[in-house]
């Protein structure tokens, strides 16, 4: 398909600019790429396009603000199906995870991989056949994305914490905190980013791995953070991103607090995430001393914006590659995680010594948060050879077989297989908080965490909740408020301010869509991910909502229920503010 920029007329609909200011009925003229033209009855001109959306919304392109897609867009350009719930811009390098800059040594690089693979749940095998690691720097690493890939959509990215000390110290970066001489080489490969187009720096200050390893960035001390800070405000349109701990060790208040302080003096417009959403952080009061922070950050007038998450986070059980046991403190389960044959984890599964192990371990390690003291709630719902029984819960199938939970458990994989697995509930929302969040002007929203997790939950086609939980159920927002949720407002925080809004001169990413008629596919189970080995193996994911239309700078993505296969998308990076 030709991918040059299309005239258009976008006619007869209810327009939604990305500003919170009230809809109006309006035509949009496009011209190379660019909105021309807003108002009432435009005249088509020769050679263009009319779309007519009549009974639809015209917005501006839909923005995720925290992907890892880093990998992906590599092995799955196309980012199905995200152009069919209108995204026209992705955010990657997220929690500190990323995959430049990079250190010459393999056995550096492969840790950069292990980490994706443990923390995101992706299979290892992609990152060694799809990508060409021909980068050490973040610069080498943008010109490669451009040379190789190929997108329907745009995408920008953080310099991730994680990858910047290993690119520099080696595995010794799992160890100690940097040295003087190191720290002045990660502000050298962080300005290099900068200068090449990074978004800033994002850092993580949540997770321990499988072994239960601090991640590199925890190993960071004050004069390491800020001389990364310093560096980030010389380039005005950069912004940091801190991950914090509400879940597991419950760090996130002196964590943000520390960043607070190092900031201090510097023009820095920081995301932190964030004020926790979960009904049981509420309830815990985990949730109130961060939202007092939130408020008195704005109080001061701090360019500081609060992550949070909107999505149901429901949790998929698997001992392939997952972090959800180790995360949960249940080591002994994750033992099956970490064996690396079908045979192994049958082996361990089976064996009388490791089955004492872990029913101690369920019963007195797991963290009460997890699934491990709720089994009656945990569905065996994805069976590799249809064995079962499915559709029951893990309470159901122990007190059939008459034994401990964890017993039951593992004789369900034994019989259904290793690739199976089982399925936890949502967690319950704090939706009042989600929405004051939602409402709130210093606040980064849409968060998803789309592309992850693919045999764990599926994070794909979480924005289009906004529109049928939050504007069309519930009415909790207006459908200018869902909008601006995801696009200008994001646009204005990651310094896209080219794009974002409906307003002659911006960048055309327009999307046009009938409220009535988008909603959050079923997931579904699909072959499609390479492991490496010529093979494939599965990830969940979802049909579009779908939209009527995706324009990425005037070139249809997404038209008439289908995906164009054009891939327009490209690098971007913030305008200095």
């Amino acid at each position: 398909m030709n991918e040059r920029a299309e005239n258009w007329l976008i006619s007869g609909g209810l327009v939604v600019d990305g500003t919170l200011a009230p809809a109006y009925r309006a035509d949009v003229r496009i011209r190379d790429g660019r909105i021309a033209a807003i108002g009432a009855s435009l005249t088509p001109e020769p050679g263009e396009r009319i779309f007519d959306a009549s009974g639809c919304h015209v917005a501006p392109g839909f923005i995720e603000s925290h992907t890892h897609l880093d990998g992906v867009m590599w092995w799955q350009p196309d980012l199905t199906p995200l152009p069919g719930n209108g995204v026209t811009t992705v955010i990657g390098g997220n929690c500190g995870f990323a995959l430049a800059p990079a250190h010459a040594d393999p056995k550096v690089r492969e840790e950069v991989i292990q980490i994706f693979s443990f923390f995101e749940d992706f299979p290892k095998g992609p990152f060694h056949s799809h990508l060409p690691w021909d980068w050490q720097s973040w610069s080498e690493y943008r010109a490669s994305v451009e040379r190789n890939v190929r997108t329907p959509i745009h995408y920008a990215a953080f310099v991730g914490h994680i990858a910047l000390r290993l690119a520099v110290m080696g595995l010794a970066a799992w160890e100690r905190a940097a040295t003087a001489d190191e720290i002045e080489r990660m502000a050298v490969h962080f300005d290099d980013a900068l200068r090449a187009g990074a978004l800033g720096l994002s850092t993580n200050l949540i997770d321990h791995d499988g072994q239960d390893r601090a991640v590199p960035s925890l190993k960071a001390d004050d004069a390491e953070l800020r001389a990364l800070l310093e560096v980030l405000a010389r380039h005005p349109g950069a912004t940091i991103q801190v991950v914090v701990d509400s879940l597991m060790r419950m760090t996130s208040v002196p964590s943000t607090e520390r960043l607070a302080r190092l900031a201090e003096g510097l023009p820095i417009r920081m995301q932190w995430v964030g004020v926790p959403t979960l009904a049981w952080q509420r309830d815990m009061g985990i949730q109130q001393p961060l939202a007092a922070i939130h408020e008195r950050f704005a109080a001061e007038g701090r360019d500081f914006w609060t992550g949070f998450m909107h999505v149901p986070i429901t949790t998929v059980a698997s001992i392939q590659h997952s972090l959800l046991f180790a995360q949960s403190n249940e080591y002994v389960w994750h033992e099956v995680v970490t064996a690396q044959t079908e045979e192994a984890k049958l082996a361990l599964l089976r064996d009388p010594e490791w089955r004492r192990r872990a029913r101690h371990s369920w019963d007195h390690d797991a963290i009460k948060i997890s699934f491990f003291p709720a089994p009656q709630a945990t569905v065996l719902d994805n069976s590799a050879n249809d064995v079962g029984p499915v559709g029951i819960t893990l309470g159901e199938y122990a007190a059939q077989l008459g034994v401990h939970c964890s017993d039951a458990l593992a004789e369900w994989f034994v019989r259904n297989g290793v690739t199976s697995t089982v399925t936890m509930p949502p967690w319950p929302k704090d939706e009042e908080m989600v929405v004051r969040l939602l409402k709130d002007p210093m606040t980064v929203g849409n968060i998803s965490d789309a592309g992850a997790h693919g045999q764990m939950f599926c994070g794909i086609g979480y924005n289009i909740m906004l529109f049928s939980h939050f504007v069309r159920k519930t009415g909790a927002l207006s459908i200018e408020e869902a909008v601006h949720v995801q696009t200008g407002k994001l646009a204005r925080h990651f310094g896209l301010g080219d794009r974002g809004e409906l307003a002659v001169g911006k960048r055309a990413d327009v999307t046009v869509f009938d409220l009535s008629e988008v909603e959050i596919r079923a997931q579904k189970k699909i072959f499609d991910v390479p492991d490496g080995e010529g093979g494939t193996t599965w990830r969940w994911t979802r049909d579009p909502a779908p939209v009527r239309l995706t324009l990425v700078e005037g070139v249809p993505t997404f038209e008439n229920g289908a995906f164009t296969q054009a891939r327009p998308g490209r690098f971007l990076a913030p305008i200095a503010r």
